[in-house]
């Protein structure tokens, strides 16, 4: 895009500020296992598509996070979901077609998704 007016300049910061919200830090947070087995496995698919799911779902209240080998590697991709009051509940073998499920019923919803989990703590 090119910019044209400090109102075109105004567009990209508000872009920008949506697109990074969902790094901050909140009670409500996502984990992305991103170690090299994680990376390696699809990891970052996994994130993109955590990103573009939340964004189309309206989630704006939720921190997106990585974090590095927990040592399951077998069960990577690992999604972490931690929302306040409840058990940290690890998610593996995560896919992108995955994610939709992960977010609208876990995340929004608070009903975990038996079929993909592999931890609670």
């Amino acid at each position: 895009m090119t910019i044209k007016n400090l109102e075109d300049l105004r567009k990209i910061k508000e872009r920008a500020k949506l697109s990074t919200s969902a790094r901050r830090k909140s009670e409500t947070q996502v984990i992305v296992g991103m170690g090299t087995c994680g990376i390696a496995a699809g990891a970052r698919d996994v994130m993109a598509a955590i990103l573009d799911e939340m964004s189309r779902a309206g989630v704006h209240d939720v921190s997106v996070m990585q974090d590095g080998c927990i040592g399951m590697c077998q069960k990577e991709p690992l999604v972490d979901i931690v929302r306040p009051g409840e058990p940290r509940v690890t998610y593996g073998n995560v896919k992108p077609a995955d994610v939709p499920a992960i977010i609208s019923e876990h995340l929004v919803n608070g009903r975990i998704v038996s079929g993909l989990v592999v931890a609670k703590v």
